[in-house]
Order: structure tokens, then sequence, then C-alpha cells
């Protein structure tokens, strides 16, 4: 019987953990708590990430290599091409003294030289360009909007729309979602009775994106209605007429001829598949900026039903969102921040189980809401699994490259037994892990797969607990929080790691190009004639000098 159990826990990727519940929570419901007496044990069985180094698919690794260091095939063309000339011209210059070289052919010579420039010339305008992230700013709500734990709990009881069974599982999840006293939620849901309308939801909306590009504009001194060439705004599940992105470009006056883009329902990977596109336009447009926009809306998707697949929603996520400015101007080498290296993308939609996971939906009474799946943990999982095997060819060092493969080769071709999988270190490769905040538990499993400190995920585990889940702007909350650290140095590689309903895992590898300073409240302003404000675009310059909170780190 205990080897069957064992048997249906491994296959099914379970595993158990003893714990004590908290004595206020053992209190509330009237347990023992007298002098002598101790809780009860509970018995937690948890779906963990899959092994990846067990579970490694070759072709994703030949993926990596083959995206990664190989020119593609028109480039090895002219290559072809350039090197025989400039072996034939060498080798034939060469065996003449500098007497015979006036009895040469002029025009023939013009000819060679003049097509060596032209191939050249060809080689330099097909070189990609430089993606740099100038800067980036995240929105801080009024302190008005702030909503301690206790004070979601009592929102959700006076709401009256939760039976008591709904009320419990909310509270319980909420006291071990890892989020603060300090997370913001938008008005028209702490409002009584809610005012849940398309006008609150434009407020919203209009806050959050206007907030961080009126930071973004004043602290880079762009000037919106002249230099964006390129706008994408990601916001997967509000989507008006006219939608977010027109909402930008009639606020700032932008350009007629700007290429705008309105990404919807692709969850809290879809500010990465930003970035992306935002790549691939740059190196089709030259001297552009493009700007990034990633939110999130809450007032219209609340959801007021007792189905508990919905209710997590409520419980994690919060208000928030971000700008990024993207230039390929070289010339902003010089200011900018970071360059982008490489993005990732994964996409799991064709399997079902994948694509259900996390799906908007009617509950039984016709309430909308966001179901999540109990097999998310496991598709978070295999969706990671191939992205950083994809990702690790481009970016591990040769050292650890070598020490997988031949762990790899070893197990799957020559089928040696007593060979151990070997998980590359990739703190070798970055010195910055930016890991979606959707919560506590799966920030610790992904810590736990992919052996990293504490420190590693101090800025994911200090974004969930101050911010709570942002959605896709997550991610640049942890960025800046490792700015206002003053961690950030050059030649640091920061790497972004985003999870999303379809389902989809992306990342995103950025080098730092200057030392970042520690942004607080009481910093030095700028010198003279510096555009750049920090404190402006960084949501940590009041509070980053009390975390990490020790409780919870």
């Amino acid at each position: 019987m205990e080897a069957a159990a064992a048997s249906v826990m491994e296959r099914e990727r379970l595993t158990a953990e003893m714990a004590f519940p908290p004595l206020d929570v053992v209190a509330e419901k009237g347990g023992a708590n007298r002098t002598g007496e101790t809780p009860s044990i509970v018995i937690k069985i948890r779906r963990r990430l899959p092994d990846f180094a067990r579970s490694v698919n070759l072709k994703y690794v030949k993926l990596g290599f083959m995206s990664g260091g190989f020119p593609e095939a028109s480039s090895w063309a002219v290559f072809a091409l350039v090197v025989p000339l400039v072996a034939a011209a060498a080798y034939k210059f060469g065996r003449v003294d500098f007497a015979a070289l006036y009895s040469l052919d002029l025009l023939s010579c013009a000819a060679w030289l003049c097509a060596a420039v032209l191939l050249l010339a060809v080689c330099y305008l097909r070189r990609p360009r430089p993606v740099y992230l100038v800067e980036f700013a995240c929105y801080k709500p009024d302190d008005e909007h702030q909503i301690s734990k206790g004070g979601f709990l009592d929102m959700t009881e006076s709401t009256g729309f939760f039976n008591a069974e709904a009320l419990e599982f909310q509270t319980k999840i909420t006291r071990r979602s890892g989020l603060g006293d300090r997370t913001y939620l938008p008005p028209g849901i702490q409002a009584r009775p809610p005012r849940l309308s398309m006008a609150e939801a434009r407020a919203e909306a209009e806050a959050v994106m206007f907030g961080c590009l009126d930071a973004l504009f004043a602290a880079t001194g762009i000037e919106p209605s002249r230099d964006v060439g390129v706008l994408i705004v990601n916001c997967s599940l509000f989507n008006p007429t006219p939608s977010l992105a027109s909402m930008v470009v009639n606020r700032y006056r932008m350009r007629e001829d700007i290429k705008s883009f309105n990404l919807g329902g692709m969850g809290c990977s879809a500010g990465l598949i930003a970035v992306d596109l935002a790549r691939d336009l740059l190196q089709a447009n030259a001297d552009t900026y493009a700007v990034v926009v990633s939110t999130e809306n809450i007032t219209l998707n609340w959801y007021f039903g007792n189905d508990r697949s919905m209710l997590l929603s409520n419980c994690i996520f919060r208000m928030g969102g971000a700008a990024a400015l993207l230039s390929n101007r070289r010339a902003d080498a010089r200011r900018a921040k970071y360059r982008l290296l490489h993005t990732v993308r994964t996409h799991k939609g064709a399997a079902d189980g994948c694509f259900n996971c996390v799906y908007q939906r009617e509950d039984d009474g016709g309430l909308v809401g966001v179901s999540l799946a109990r097999e998310l943990m496991a598709v978070a999982g295999d969706a990671l699994k191939t992205n950083i095997t994809t990702l690790g060819p481009l970016v591990l060092p040769l050292s650890e490259q070598l020490k997988f493969l031949r762990s790899l080769l070893l197990r799957r071709v020559v089928r040696a037994r007593g060979v151990r999988p070997y998980i590359p270190n990739f703190r070798r490769a970055f010195e910055h892990f930016c890991v979606h905040a959707g919560g506590r538990a799966v920030l610790e499993e992904v810590q736990r797969s992919l052996s990293l400190g504490d420190g590693d995920m101090e800025p994911s585990k200090c974004t969930l607990h101050r911010f709570g889940n942002t959605s896709s702007s997550s991610l640049w909350y942890e960025l800046a929080y490792a700015e206002a650290k003053g961690r950030v140095r050059r030649g640091h590689r920061v790497w972004q790691i985003g999870f999303g309903s379809g389902f989809k895992c992306n990342s995103a590898v950025w080098r730092a190009l200057r030392d970042v300073p520690p942004v607080s409240a009481t910093a030095a302003p700028p010198a003279a004639g510096h555009r750049s404000r920090p404190s402006i675009c960084n949501p940590w310059a009041d509070c980053v000098e009390s975390y990490p909170p020790k409780a919870y780190i």
C-alpha cells in the first residue's frame, strides 16, 4: 500500500509537508490553545515542479544552440563571397613587388576594390541594430488606495456576495499569499457598494498608464508627440474601444504615423511579449523610440461568486503598471541603462491541458471570473523547463554547457547507469533574477528547482509583499527593487521570467551598461543639466530601506 501511494505521488509530482497552523487561526476556530496543549499537525499536499534535468527534450537544446550561436544562411553566403576575395587579393598582392604595381590594370583593381567595399557595406548594414532600455517607470498609486490584508478581508465580507465557505477560503489564501499590508486596489473596488462601470475601469487605466508615462517622459526628456515611433500597450482583461493604445496616443498627441499595438488576453507574460515585439519593430525602423506599457485592470474583473478556482485572483492581484522606453539609436548607449541581449518565447497552447489551465469563463451562477486549474503548477513547470532549455545555450558559460551536454548524452545516448543529471548553475550566467511574482508558492518552487538563493529571489518576494501580483508589470517592479538597493553594476546580466495564460513562459536577458545608483526618499537631487531623475520612476524610493522584512524573507 505504501509503495503504491509513493508511486502515485511521484507520478503526479506531489509532495507531503507537515506544518502547524498559526495560533491565531486555532484560537479563532475555538481550538486548543491552553497551557500544555499544542495545535494539531496539518499535512499539506502540494504539487511540485518537474525535474528539469531529467526531462529535457533534445530539440529544445538544439533550438537554443541554433538561435544563439550561428549566423543566418544569408550571412554565411555573404561571408563565403567576401573571404575568398580577400584571400585571393592578399595572395596576389603578396607575390608582387611595389614596382610591379604600376603595371597592374587600374580598371580591374578598381572593380575588385568596389566589389569588396560593397560586400563589406552589405555586411555592415545587415548587422542587427542594438536595442537599449533607456529608462522605465513603475506606477505607485496614492496612499488612499492602500489596503491591508485585514482590510481586504473586511471589504470582502462587507460586500455580502460571498458565502461562509468562500470567506474562509479567501482568509486562508490571503494569509498564505505572501502579500503585505500596503498593496493597492482601485477606488471602484473599495467603494461600498462597489462601483463597477466602464467609466471607473477607464479611470483606473488612465491613472496607471498616464502616471507611469508622465514620470517616464519627465525623467528622459522625451517629447512623446515628436520622438515616439512605436507604442505597444498590453492589458489582458480590459480591452475597450477605442483601445488603451489609442487612449495614450490621444493623451500625448502622438504622431500620425506611429506604429501602435494593443495586446489583450495574453496574461501575465505579455510584458515580455511586448518587449519582443518592440525589438522586432526596432530592427525594421532605424533611429526610433519605442514605448511599452504593461498593466492590468482590476475594476471590471473582480469576481463576486463562490467558485474557489476563481477566488484566487481576488486574493493576489493588485493595482499597478509600468512603462519602458526602448531605443535603437546608438547615441543612446551613453545614457541607456541596459541593452537587450536575448528574448525567448515558449507557447504550450497546443496542449489542451495547458490551454485550459488559466481560463476566463462563467461559473454556475453566470458570474464571470478567471479560473486557475489545479494543474497550473505542473503546466508552469513544463513551460519553464522548455524555456530555460532553449535559453541555456544562449547565456550559460561554456563550462556549464559542456557539463550539461555531457550528462545529457551519457543518459540519453549512451544510456550509462548511475550518471546523475546535471542542473546548470544559472547563477554563473546572471547576477539578477526577476521571476514573475505570481504567488508565494510559485516563487518558492522556482527557487528550489533552479537552486537559487534567498538573495536571488529577494526582488520577486519583496515585490509580491509590497505591491502584490501586478500581472505583467511585476517584472519591472522587481528590477526597480534591485536598482533601488544599488545592486546593479555595469556588465551585470538580468534575467526576467514571465508566466501567462495560454500557457506561455517568456524570458528576456539584459546587460547593464552603467552603474545604477541607489534610490531613496532622502537621495540628493540630480546634478544640473542631468535629465535622469530615477526617484520619480522608482516606486521603492520611500520604502526600500525597510525591505526585505526578515519575517518574510
